[in-house]
């Protein structure tokens, strides 16, 4: 669908806040906390950026982007070039970080992560939970809508670190809570932080969104079958070639986006064989189930793969 961006505003330092609507003033499809917008942009780039507006607004979608000087940029040439009036190419809503019912949240954010929580605190205080968050940054100028946090009070920590160094975690994770739920959404070291810190926690306690793939490990790579089921296509997946690459290369249209294992849009079923997860979205209980994968990074510990392509 196409929009039309009706307001730009900087709410932080390299942060600017774009609200979107329909260019025809037609109401927009309906979205959960924690979803997304798939942007196309110039030179065939596809950029994910989480909403953090009015949940009750049918008519309008916020978010926020930080130029980013050392990304790909796609985030540059939004804050750059993208004014009240520009027209963007966008998805409908895509959920991948779905906030579950809980009888209390702790939320933890790190920088630009903030904006996939906001409408989280918006759901959970409508379902009267019990929620906390911790909110991080390199110092106050960085860290975007904290006018809008100031209404909550000691619910929520802000914690710039040139004020008063990092977020204390530990203190908030030593002790597992009762039916809590943790989100977190930041920079890669916050990530991994909250994982050491909740590795102890009831199994599904945690939930994290990436903005960017995690670390890959020295795993080496072989080469193995997959199946194209729908169409019985037989392919021989090359040690230097992904499936997704090798189903393009074959001449076969499927779905992709960022080719990270972090956007979810290639998410294939598995009906027969053992994928090597080597993505940054399916949680441990979705890997052990081992009957869905991202074919853009992950690859094959049996000898073939059946997918429901």
């Amino acid at each position: 669908m196409t929009l039309v961006v009706e307001q730009r505003e900087i709410v932080a330092r390299d942060v600017v806040r774009l609200v979107l609507r329909d260019a025809e003033g037609k109401p927009l499809p309906p979205w959960q906390p924690g979803a997304h917008l798939e942007i196309d942009l110039p030179g065939s780039l596809v950029r994910h950026y989480s909403l953090c507006g009015d949940l009750s607004d049918v008519d309008r979608y916020e978010i926020a982007v930080l130029d980013q000087a050392e990304g790909r940029g796609g985030s540059r040439h939004i804050v750059r070039n993208v004014a009240p009036g520009s027209m963007l190419d966008v998805s409908e809503p895509r959920l991948l970080f779905k906030l579950v019912p809980a009888p209390r949240y702790l939320f933890i954010a790190g920088g630009i992560g903030i904006t996939p929580i906001l409408p989280m605190i918006q759901a959970a205080e409508a379902a009267g939970a019990d929620w906390r968050l911790l909110y991080g940054g390199r110092d106050r100028q960085s860290m975007a809508f904290v006018d809008r946090l100031q209404k909550y009070g000691d619910q929520v920590t802000l914690a710039p670190q040139d004020e008063s160094g990092l977020l204390d975690l530990k203190s908030w994770l030593e002790t597992p809570v009762q039916g809590m739920q943790v989100y977190c959404c930041g920079p890669e070291s916050l990530l991994q932080a909250v994982e050491r810190g909740t590795a102890h926690w009831p199994r599904g306690s945690l939930h994290v969104e990436r903005f960017a793939p995690k670390p890959m490990d020295d795993r080496m790579s072989e080469s193995f079958e997959i199946e194209l089921r729908q169409s019985g296509t037989i392919l021989q997946v090359l040690e230097d070639r992904s499936i997704l690459e090798t189903i393009e290369d074959a001449g076969i249209s499927t779905l992709s986006s960022c080719g990270q294992g972090t956007c979810g849009t290639c998410l294939t079923m598995v009906l027969k064989g053992t994928p090597d997860h080597r993505d940054s979205l399916l949680d441990n209980e979705e890997r052990e189930a081992g009957d869905k994968m991202l074919i853009c990074v992950s690859r094959s510990k049996s000898k073939r793969l059946v997918l429901d392509l």
